[in-house]
């Protein structure tokens, strides 16, 4: 079947799946049990349509809301003005969650499964000879892949939304409209934000849903398939699909997390997973009723309850082997005396013990390294660490050869500085939960802003001195490069740290595996969104020369967010388009925030872009493009891009009116009242806004709330620019032909952009003050555009995507009158000194917030 058609053969099923019953099944919220809901459910449908049309005339947020009001409410005054605008958000919201739940009910009917890049596809090549599926399984053995969770403030659903949208689409499947209609008003009745800010255990509970609810069925399903396809030694059974979790360990720059909080959310996974293994013994109960086997079930039952529905004690320790043990148990017994009858629900659960253990996800440990260098200060000011006076003050060379590496058992006091408190006891910590709930519950320390091998070594020496023996030490140290500069000597920290001898010998000990995290927000935020992308991939190339010099095997961490701008998009095709040079063969990434519940908030979902992951690492090894490694020439071509678009981003960053214009225009002041997360909007949260200190996720967030999202674009229009005026642009166009990576970077470009409506701020063009800023974003915005389109020969952007460019359509047309109502709050509070009515516009603006970034979701 060509192309084409399976497009057209989509089309038509996402119209009819999605679009028609998206209109059908909206008309049920006109009886939705909100106040005045007739009225507002009568009128949503002018206002919406009143606010493109004042969108297309380029007419200002003001001007559309007040000739609203003046046409249609001409007799409400300015308050009850504001409650309707309040009312038309939380019908907003709820049409953002029904067109989720219909896209995601439809899933399987719009061609996804379809596609190139399942495990299906994997089976099937495999079913092609004996010699493929000899190949995939050796590709397997050295294969792994790493999902972790990360709580970032851009998932706004709490649990109770969650679990109504994943009974919504299970009703929608089959168009059950009494289901349907009782759910939608549940969903009217159910609040969508948080009253007070969560907490990071919060934060955790909320993330466990998922882990709950959907990858426990999904990773477990795929695992199944691929042990009974394909030949996988028990060792590696555990070790090729793994969960990670950072909500609870992950304190860079967030005061709210200790190590009170990473002792309750490692005993909190530890239940829940217990949980999910006692409702699947429950089922095994039922059936597996043979003699012979009733004392090792009741042993196994108490087992399970007592840890799935109690507190864990103080002397918890990892029970994982005592488990295997007793379901191996009862298998033996099934095989030889029962007919091997219900062995598969035994070998199941077995499956399920040896993925998730008594940890379900590892708990990662993530602090900045400035951090630990001060703490490694205090402990040498305190203690004989074998370290003399005015280490801290020697150069990089000289660290490297004092550090000796002597075992101390060092307390921290009390009256100590609470981020050097919190270090230290959550370094002891780390052994104890690793007692508790296995060794890979809490076995990762990620070193952020990792600048130099002493950030690395000197973290170790913290662990010796806090009770840990060398031989010992079963914790991998993660260096964590995100800044351009920083990415730019990693291979060189690298080799100090492979020859270091120490360091050597640690990395022996576990298995010669280095992990190397790469993040991708601040360096976007750094540099532009060619030089992050460049930047990163030169990275890895260096990296991966050097693990191979030293023969290490090399595992990349990506840190990547939901947005292209922070490394989203189409994550599959960035890790199939990996070329030789690049060490591919264990996948790691962030899944982030609203990413999460998007991507993977179906067992069906979860599995298919979990898979997808598979595929793309597996079909990179087996079939390698000569395309995927760059030449010289085109490496230099896109090096010369990068320069050119990072001396425009950086021209616009440095730009005074920069900040403020963010600060005026965005929401981004308000981010930190928005009751989404625990993590501050900025580092130095008490000081004034600096760009330095904002955090990426903020920065970027701030320009998709306008609809420019310059991350994801600016300097990219310039420097395809550059490339025609110097005779290259025939090369760019074989680069986008022929190059995955190159392809993938500039078409997460084209979603982002597809994601931008400069007709919202046009008014801002005759601004006195901000005038000639907008319009400098605005050219460049159409010259990227421009050219794009002319490099992907291309009547629109997303031409080749319509299924999914329609879907973004129809998001951006559903959440056009928050975008509206959001610019004019932020122009009636730029213009108003009644502290009352601030108030009120304070919560207007952030309540266009939850609904503007939930429509936000990427398209796989």
């Amino acid at each position: 079947m060509s192309s084409t058609l399976k497009l057209s053969q989509r089309e038509a099923a996402f119209n009819s799946e999605v679009v028609t019953r998206f209109e059908l099944y909206n008309s049920l919220f006109q009886t939705l049990p909100f106040y005045q809901v007739k009225e507002i459910g009568i009128l949503l449908p002018f206002f919406s349509s009143h606010c493109d049309k004042g969108a297309a005339k380029e007419e200002s947020p003001t001007h559309i809301i007040e000739s609203f009001f003046k046409k249609y409410v001409p007799d409400i005054d300015h308050v009850e003005q504001l409650n309707r605008l309040f009312r038309f958000i939380q019908y907003i919201e709820r049409q953002v969650v029904l067109f989720d739940a219909i896209e995601d009910s439809s899933f399987s009917k719009i061609g996804k499964n379809d596609d190139a890049g399942t495990l299906k596809a994997l089976l099937q090549q495999a079913a092609g000879s004996d010699k493929q599926r000899d190949n995939i399984s050796d590709k397997l053995k050295n294969f792994s892949l790493r999902m972790v969770l990360t709580a970032h403030p851009t998932q706004f659903y709490p649990g109770s939304v969650l679990g109504i949208m994943n009974d919504l689409i299970e009703a929608l499947k089959t168009n059950d409209i009494h289901n349907i209609d009782v759910l939608l008003q549940q969903l009217g009745k159910t609040p969508f934000f948080n009253k007070t800010s969560p907490t990071p255990v919060d934060e955790a509970v909320s993330l466990v849903w998922f882990l709950e609810n959907t990858f426990y069925h999904a990773i477990s399903g795929i695992q199944s398939t691929l042990e009974e396809e394909f030949d996988i030694d028990e060792v590696r059974k555990s070790q090729l699909l793994e969960l990670g979790f950072w909500p609870g360990g992950d304190r860079d720059g967030n005061p709210n997390v200790n190590t009170e909080t990473t002792r309750e959310v490692a005993a909190l996974l530890r239940q829940i997973i217990f949980r999910c293994y006692y409702r699947d013994f429950r089922l095994l109960k039922r059936r597996i009723t043979f003699r012979g086997i009733e004392k090792t079930i009741a042993t196994l039952e108490s087992l399970l309850y007592e840890n799935a529905f109690n507190k864990p004690k103080e002397d918890a320790r990892d029970l994982q082997a005592e488990m295997l043990k007793l379901l191996g148990s009862i298998r033996e017994t099934l095989v030889e005396s029962h007919y091997s009858l219900f062995v598969e629900i035994v070998d199941d659960l077995i499956r399920k013990i040896r993925l998730f253990g008594c940890f379900f996800a590892t708990l990662d440990i993530r602090q900045d390294s400035r951090i630990l260098r001060n703490v490694v200060s205090y402990v040498t000011e305190h203690v004989d660490t074998g370290l003399p006076e005015g280490y801290m003050e020697m150069d990089e060379q000289q660290k490297l050869s004092t550090l000796s590496f002597n075992e101390r058992y060092f307390v921290c006091p009390d009256d100590a500085d609470d981020l050097i408190k919190d270090t230290l006891n959550t370094i002891r910590l780390m052994k104890k939960i690793q007692y508790a709930n296995g060794q890979k519950a809490c076995q990762r320390f990620i070193i952020s802003n990792c600048q130099q091998a002493s950030d690395i070594l000197q973290l170790i020496d913290l662990f010796l001195w806090s009770g840990w023996k060398a031989e010992e030490l079963t914790v991998d140290f993660m260096p964590l490069f995100e800044t351009v500069n920083d990415l730019k000597v990693a291979a060189e920290v690298m080799e100090r740290l492979y020859t270091h001898p120490f360091y050597r010998e640690h990395l022996k000990r576990r298995g010669n595996c280095q992990t190397i995290m790469l993040g991708f927000s601040d360096s976007t935020k750094d540099g532009g969104y060619i030089m992050a992308n460049w930047s990163i991939y030169k990275a890895k190339v260096e990296l991966t020369a050097m693990a191979r010099k030293y023969k290490i095997e090399l595992g990349f961490f990506d840190g990547r967010g939901g947005p292209p701008a922070r490394g989203g998009g189409k994550t599959h095709r960035f890790y199939a388009s990996m070329g030789g040079e690049i060490a591919n063969e264990h996948i790691q990434l962030t899944i982030q925030g609203q990413t999460i519940s998007s991507q993977y908030g179906s067992v069906e979902r979860a599995r298919f872009n979990t898979e997808q992951l598979i595929n793309a690492g597996v079909q990179s090894a087996l079939k390698p493009k000569n395309s995927d490694v760059l030449k010289d020439h085109q490496k230099d071509i896109i090096s010369a891009m990068a320069d050119e678009s990072y001396k425009m981003f950086m021209a616009l960053r440095t730009d005074p009116l920069f900040v403020e214009y963010l600060e005026k225009f965005s929401p981004l002041k308000l981010l930190s009242r928005i009751n989404i997360s625990s993590r501050p909007t900025k580092r130095n949260a008490d000081a004034p806004l600096k760009l330095e200190d904002l955090r990426a996720i903020s920065f970027v967030t701030s320009w998709s709330q306008l609809k420019q999202n310059v991350p994801a674009f600016y300097g990219v229009g310039t420097a395809l620019k550059k490339m025609q005026k110097e005779g290259n642009w025939e090369d760019v166009k074989t680069l986008y032909q022929t190059s995955g990576f190159f392809r993938t970077m500039i078409d997460n470009c084209v979603m982002s952009m597809s994601k931008s409506d400069f007709r919202i701020t046009a008014y801002l063009e005759k601004d006195k003050k901000f005038g000639v800023f907008w319009k400098q974003i605005k050219d460049e915005f159409e010259l990227t555009k421009k050219l794009l389109l002319e490099l992907t020969e291309s009547e629109t952007l997303m031409q080749d995507s319509p299924v999914d460019k329609s879907s973004i359509a129809i998001r951006e047309r559903i959440v056009l009158p928050l975008v509206i109502v959001q610019h004019y709050a932020l122009q009636l509070l730029n213009h108003s000194k009644d502290e009352e009515l601030n108030a009120v516009y304070h919560k207007l603006i952030i309540r266009t917030v939850y609904g503007i970034v939930n429509a936000g979701r990427n398209l796989v």
